[in-house]
């Protein structure tokens, strides 16, 4: 992409929190209905940052796969591994101490399988090898996230969605939405969230390969807004509505009014959700997404008795623990070993030719 879409990065952070309130909400007392509807439902996030995480690869890397070729593949897989892997290795560290720390107390510790660490090291652990989330929770997308950018290369290759007509980009974005419902209809699973160790995958992937049709779109569009960016708002607002009111399967339209929405969102100038505080809200999601399932998980073991009622206090000082150690990740962790594999040279190949 030729520049940063602030607004995108904003709701990336909003997203984020999203998840970390489904996760808590159980635990929060007095929680009104709405609220808890609401937060129940925040699991969907995770599908918004599929389509997100398509839009933005296609737009950043597709043009240089097509013309670098296999010579560009080294370079993008090692991007997307500094973007994701070293975080998570700290995390899972931060779950190793924990399970040590357990395993002491002589505590429980099946949330911390030691013969399932190997898959998380290799961030293999959602591909249809477990039966169960473990260790650092909402990691499972990010297994995910690494199958959808091995395939990418394979997709930028065999689409160029610059010369496919408008039309047709809207009918397979339907269609891949579709076979998305069916899949899940298929397994009896009425909601995204549903079998997860089984599904997600396949639920990544097509999320992503829609991300990369809306990016296709934003490029054809971006430049006569108003109309295209109004009508995709609309419908988001309506295939949300009809998800919420039962008249659309969840697993059809919530993702489908996210598409909607990605696309209204990218389009609109001048929003908002660019200011300041909400961008760096996006800028340190990751961090805020993969640390705040562990911090909680030491939380309760640190400060609370009864989970299902954790006096507003201490879900306060939880939030700000969340935000300040989603900063300090961020600072000193995330960006500090993006930047040193990003920077890290292969060697150049040695100039004496061996003949066979």
């Amino acid at each position: 992409m030729t520049h940063e879409l602030k607004a995108l990065t904003s709701v990336r952070g909003i997203a984020a929190w999203m998840v970390v309130l489904f996760h808590i909400r159980d635990s929060i007392p007095g929680l009104p209905d709405m609220a808890k509807a609401v937060f129940g439902h925040g699991y969907l996030a995770v599908d918004f940052f599929f389509l997100l995480s398509g839009f933005v690869i296609w737009n950043s890397y597709a043009a240089r796969i097509r013309s670098g070729g296999a010579a560009a593949l080294p370079e993008f897989f090692k991007r997307r591994i500094a973007r994701i892997w070293p975080l998570h290795i700290f995390m899972l560290g931060v779950g190793a101490a924990l399970a040590l720390a357990l395993h002491a107390a002589g505590r429980d510790t099946q949330a911390f399988p030691l013969a399932e660490l190997p898959l998380h090291i290799l961030l293999l652990q959602n591909w249809g090898f477990t039966q169960h989330l473990s260790w650092n929770d909402p990691a499972w997308s990010i297994s995910c996230e690494l199958g959808a950018y091995l395939l990418f290369p394979l997709l930028a290759l065999a689409i160029d969605w610059r010369r496919v007509p408008t039309l047709a980009i809207l009918a397979i974005i339907a269609a891949l939405l579709s076979v998305l419902h069916s899949i899940f209809a298929f397994r009896g699973a009425t909601q995204l969230g549903q079998e997860i160790t089984q599904l997600g995958l396949i639920r990544c992937v097509l999320q992503f390969a829609c991300g990369t049709a809306i990016g296709a779109l934003w490029l054809r569009w971006r430049e006569r807004w108003h109309m295209p960016a109004a009508i995709s708002a609309a419908l988001a607002l309506l295939l949300a509505a009809a998800a919420i009111t039962g008249l659309l399967p969840e697993t059809f339209a919530a993702p489908a009014a996210f598409a909607a929405a990605l696309l209204a969102l990218a389009l609109t100038r001048g929003s908002p959700l660019e200011a300041g505080p909400l961008h760096y809200l996006g800028e340190i999601s990751y961090a805020t997404y993969l640390a705040h399932y562990l911090l909680w998980f030491a939380f309760k073991l640190a400060f609370v008795e009864d989970t299902h009622s954790v006096p507003l206090p201490l879900i306060a000082l939880y939030l700000s623990l969340v935000l300040a150690s989603s900063s300090a990740l961020y600072h000193l962790v995330e960006r500090p070993a993006q930047r040193a594999i990003n920077d890290w040279k292969r060697p150049r190949e040695s100039a004496v030719t061996v003949r066979l």
